[in-house]
Formats: C-alpha cells, sequence, structure tokens
C-alpha cells in the first residue's frame, strides 16, 4: 500500500496585476533570519480538526481539489461524538487510498458560509474505509453540524488524504510504539494501530488513553476489541480525569508527574521505537518535554495537536505604531483599510494581526480558510496550502497565515 500521491512542492506566486517592485533575494531571506524551522506544529480550528504537522514542511501550493462524496452512515460515538463514514466511488478509489494516520478536509456551505475543516481518518487503512471522527466542540461550525444535523445520504465535499503523522506498515517489522493520546486525539492512533497490528504481526503497542470518564470515551468498544484481538500485543491504559478508578495511578490527568508515574511502573521508556502524540496542546507539549527529559531522541517523536491553545499574547500598541520592516502592507476588513510595515520572512497574518487584532484566523497552519484574504496589489508565496482550490488561487485568494511577500508593497482584502 503506497500514500495518496502528494500535491506539488514547486513555489507557486499569488499576484495582483500590478507588481510595484520585486523583493530581492537577501530581501526575503535577511541574514539575521538565518534559522529554518521544521514548520509549525499540528493544530486545530475551533471544530477539533487537525490543521497542519510538524515535519510536515513540503510547500503545498496547487488547488485542492474537493469531491462530492454520499454519507453513508453516521454512528453516534458518545453523547458529543460520531464517526462519519463516506461512499467512496470506485473511479475514486485511487483517489482516497490512504496511510494510516491521515486526514481529509470536509467541506459544505453551513448557514450560508463555506466552511472547511480537517478530520483524521479512523479505520483499518487495510480495509479502504473512508471514516472519520467528529467531536463537538462548542461554537465549532462544523461539528454542530455534524453531530446534530448530518444524517446519511447527506452530500459533503471532500478532499484527497494528506499528512505526515503516519506510518507505512512493514510486514516485517517487529517494533515497540507507544501512544499518548486524549480525546478525540484516538481517531488518527486508532487507525495507526490497527492497521499495524494487522499488518506487522511481529510488532506491538501501548495506548496511554486519557478521558473525562468512560462514557466520554470515542471508540471504546473498538479499542477494547482491538485489546481482545491481539492480547499481548496491544497494552491499553485508560486515564480517566473525572472518575475514581480502582487504580489511583489511572485517575487524573495526563500531567509530567502522571506520565513519569506511568513510565515508572507500567511503560519501559527504553523499549518504545516510536512515540505517537495526538491530543491538546498541553498534552502534546508536556508529553514531549517528558520524554525528551527521559533521553527520547526527537526523531522518535512524531506529533499531532487537536488544539493550539490560545495564540501568544502580543503588546497592543494600536494602529498607529509603525513597525520596521522593508515591505509596505495594506489591510482591508469590513471596508476599512490599514497600513503597516513587515519583513517578508513574516507571515502576512502575523503582521496583520499587531495592527488589526480582530482578523479572522483559527488554525495558522494552512488547513481550515478561515484567514483567506485576496491580494488586491503585490504578490505573496504560500508556504502550504490544504484549502483553497486553484480557482480560488487563480482569483487571488491567498491563506494568509501561510503567506509572504514576494513584492515592497503588498495589499490584502478580507472582505471576500
Amino acid at each position: 500500500m503506497s500514500a495518496n500521491p502528494q500535491q506539488s512542492s514547486l513555489p507557486t506566486e499569488i499576484s495582483d496585476q500590478a507588481k510595484p517592485g520585486a523583493l530581492t533575494e537577501a530581501d526575503r531571506h535577511p541574514k539575521s533570519h538565518g534559522v529554518v524551522s521544521d514548520g509549525p506544529s499540528h493544530a486545530e480550528a475551533k471544530d477539533g480538526g487537525v490543521v497542519g504537522g510538524r515535519g510536515d514542511g513540503v510547500p503545498q501550493n496547487v488547488g485542492v481539489l474537493f469531491y462530492p462524496l454520499t454519507v453513508s452512515e453516521v454512528e453516534q460515538l458518545t453523547d458529543e461524538a460520531v464517526a462519519i463514514t463516506f461512499e467512496v466511488p470506485e473511479e475514486l478509489r485511487e483517489e482516497f487510498t490512504y496511510l494510516p494516520g491521515q486526514h481529509v478536509m470536509l467541506r459544505s456551505e453551513i448557514d450560508g458560509r463555506d466552511v472547511r475543516r480537517s478530520y483524521s481518518i479512523c479505520a483499518n487503512a487495510n480495509e479502504g474505509t473512508l471514516r472519520v471522527g467528529v467531536k463537538h466542540l462548542a461554537d465549532g461550525a462544523f461539528s454542530t453540524f455534524a453531530t446534530k444535523q448530518l444524517v446519511p445520504g447527506h452530500i459533503l465535499e471532500v478532499a484527497p488524504p494528506v499528512g505526515d503523522f503516519t506510518i507505512d506498515p512493514n510486514p516485517e517489522g517487529a517494533v515497540h510504539r507507544c501512544a499518548i493520546v486524549a480525546g478525540s486525539g484516538i481517531t488518527p492512533v486508532l487507525s495507526l494501530i490497527s492497521t499495524t497490528l494487522e499488518t506487522e504481526p511481529d510488532s506491538r503497542w501501548t495506548l496511554i488513553y486519557g478521558n473525562r470518564a468512560a462514557d466520554s470515551i470515542m471508540f471504546l468498544d473498538e479499542v477494547e476489541g482491538l485489546k481482545n484481538r491481539y492480547p499481548g500485543r496491544l497494552h491499553l491504559i485508560h486515564v480517566l480525569s473525572r472518575e475514581t478508578p480502582e487504580v489511583p495511578l489511572f485517575a487524573g490527568r495526563i500531567d509530567a508527574e502522571k506520565l513519569k508515574a506511568l513510565f515508572g511502573s507500567l511503560v519501559r521508556v527504553p523499549t518504545i521505537a516510536g512515540w505517537y502524540l495526538c491530543g491538546p496542546h498541553g498534552l502534546v507539549e508536556t508529553s514531549r518535554e517528558v520524554l525528551t527529559e527521559l533521553g527520547v531522541e526527537p526523531d522518535k517523536i512524531l506529533d499531532e495537536l487537536f488544539f493550539a491553545g490560545p495564540p501568544p499574547e502580543m503588546p497592543d500598541r494600536g494602529e498607529d505604531f509603525e513597525y520596521e520592516g522593508s515591505v509596505d502592507l495594506v489591510v482591508t476588513l469590513d471596508g476599512r483599510a490599514t497600513k503597516t510595515t513587515m519583513d517578508p520572512d513574516m507571515a502576512v497574518l502575523d503582521a496583520a494581526l499587531r495592527v488589526r487584532r480582530e482578523l479572522p484566523f483559527s488554525c495558522k497552519g494552512g488547513m481550515c480558510a478561515s484567514c483567506r484574504g485576496r491580494v488586491t496589489e503585490g504578490s505573496v508565496t504560500m508556504d502550504k496550502n490544504h484549502a483553497l482550490t486553484t480557482e480560488e488561487i487563480e482569483a487571488g485568494y491567498v491563506l494568509t497565515c501561510q503567506s509572504h511577500p514576494t513584492t515592497v508593497a503588498l495589499s490584502i482584502s478580507y472582505d471576500v
């Protein structure tokens, strides 16, 4: 089995007809900013969808293709979570072939708005079933629609699978992997575990799974079923924060103290060949810190954030503050234009938020299109695009969280 072919990684320039002056290579890459980052961590938009990915730093600049797929089943997992299964026509089977752990973007018009969210595939990749898990979040447009209104027969637009939080199973493999997840973070890991346990008969998993209470555990029956199907190869550890299990070790939140206690008694860290972290920002970052402290090499840790946490605090200096930079930026929202300056190595959204804090955004990972704007003067390049179609890009639309100016003057309109 192979991954779905990746989109082109060639740089794409999105511009208005007018180009007041192209930046030099030195302008684009100032010597004082020579560090190349490993890309943003996975983050979640308001609806619990996956957005971006550590290690997912390959530019994605061609338009995303959406296909209309019919919902064949909506399974109630808990009071606030559902599993949605799609019918994939035979002619699209190859397009929707996936590796375990990948995700798809769903698109629908909700209350007159074009809403796009990404959700992890939560099925055994060997079976090829296209199924995603959605958990309701307060004020989440798509998750509310999916968990409260969606029924079989409904048609949603779906983009082909993407993502690097994955494993290419090796039938000859014999490794011990460990996943640390919480809540809806189980969705990609369920695919990873079920696929590799079947494909790699000599491999095994340890799953540390945090939830509030037993009745809030997504895919509880499936996870328990895997443990019963593969005795001795799946070590399942439930940790509940709002219930009191018989064993105190399994009560509370998965914090640094809890992890160290588990590692000291139930999980032998040196035996683990790969770590898979998926869930809220705090869980993922704490787990990574503890593992690093215990000597685990960074390349053995793969993570996917299902909530990025609040945006970093920025000093409120007002719209008239004069920032330094080589690019003149004009941002228009609600018919009002604001001028500022920025450096080309900075994302347009970050620069714009300094002077217009009310600008729309959610994931900052190139996935949800909440920060979509239209270039009305100048040009930009996008680091990554998992949300805009080719037609939208040709019309001048960009994801401002992924955009960097390539001209000395740039104007962006959010009134789209």
